[in-house]
């Protein structure tokens, strides 16, 4: 099975020219690829290429990348201070104190605010910066190839789960078939009883026409048709995981199915055992849509 779940987490580093690269991706649940990215100032021309990337190579899931880049010393450059900005910003925070009395402004607080402190941008020739952003991919692909064995590991586990799920409700399905009160012996006795104590109960009933209703009630409650629709879900349900990739949709699907027809199997049943076999595949048919949940 190539099952992906949708949680994961990577990380891979590099380095290009003296400057140290490292991705941090991970992924959650989502229902399409959905990306957040967090990139230093400059690097936000590289955010269409990143997006794609991440778009072809998964199918569902909510994602967050995070680069950081870190120039050698030398290649830094050094922050400047508008000293003439920084003077009057200090001489109106001065004034806003004495007027209304608010707390005085702090050194941090002045030189964070828009315009006051600044980091000109290093010079840098296209072929300079084409090739740090070549590097910046490569190291965004490792990180992902990362992610994907991660999210792979967990999916594999997931699919040994959501196996043992469907084995049990096949387990109940097959239980519900083989229950002794499905049996034509025990449905005519049963019902051949309920019209006795109604022809006892009143002498003006129509016996042929309590018949009528008895054998059409017994129609009713046949769950022939629902064993054998689960059945069928059971067989799709394996074939999905063992075809892998992207089948979480298809499952919860299939999932809803399977919800359907253990609700009328419950509905439809005229014995006890039968309606406790119905409850016990409810509970486990909302567990597998719950793990399917994770899956891509």
């Amino acid at each position: 099975m190539n099952l992906q779940s949708m949680t994961g987490f990577a990380r891979a580093v590099a380095e290009h020219d003296g400057t140290s690269i490292a991705w941090e991706v991970k992924s959650v649940n989502g229902k399409s690829v959905e990306v957040r990215l967090r990139l230093p100032q400059g690097f936000e021309r590289l955010e269409p290429a990143i997006r794609q990337t991440l778009q072809k190579r998964f199918a569902r899931g909510n994602f967050q990348a995070t680069l950081t880049i870190t120039r050698a010393s030398g290649m830094q450059s050094q922050p400047v201070v508008n000293e003439a900005f920084l003077k009057d910003l200090a001489g109106l925070a001065k004034r806003i104190v004495e007027q209304f009395g608010v707390a005085p402004a702090t050194a941090d607080g002045l030189l964070s605010l828009r315009g006051v402190l600044e980091i000109p941008e290093t010079t840098e020739t296209e072929d300079v910066r084409t090739a740090l952003d070549n590097a910046v991919m490569a190291a965004l692909e490792a990180a992902l190839e990362g992610l994907e064995r991660s999210r792979q590991g967990e999916g594999a586990a997931l699919g040994t789960l959501l196996l043992g799920h469907i084995d049990a409700i096949e387990a109940l399905t097959l239980g519900a078939e083989a229950d002794p009160s499905r049996e034509p012996a025990a449905i005519r006795e049963r019902l051949a009883e309920q019209v006795r104590l109604l022809m006892d109960a009143s002498a003006n009933l129509d016996a042929g026409r309590l018949h009528q209703e008895a054998a059409f009630l017994a129609t009713k409650a046949d769950i022939r048709e629902e064993i054998d629709r689960l059945k069928t879900h059971v067989a799709s349900g394996r074939a999905l995981l063992s075809g892998g990739g992207a089948v979480g949709r298809k499952l919860d699907f299939l999932a809803q199915e399977f919800n359907r027809e253990s609700n009328t199997l419950c509905s439809k049943s005229n014995a006890a055992a039968v309606t406790a076999i119905g409850l016990e595949l409810k509970a486990v048919v909302d567990q597998f849509r719950e793990q399917v949940q994770n899956l891509e």
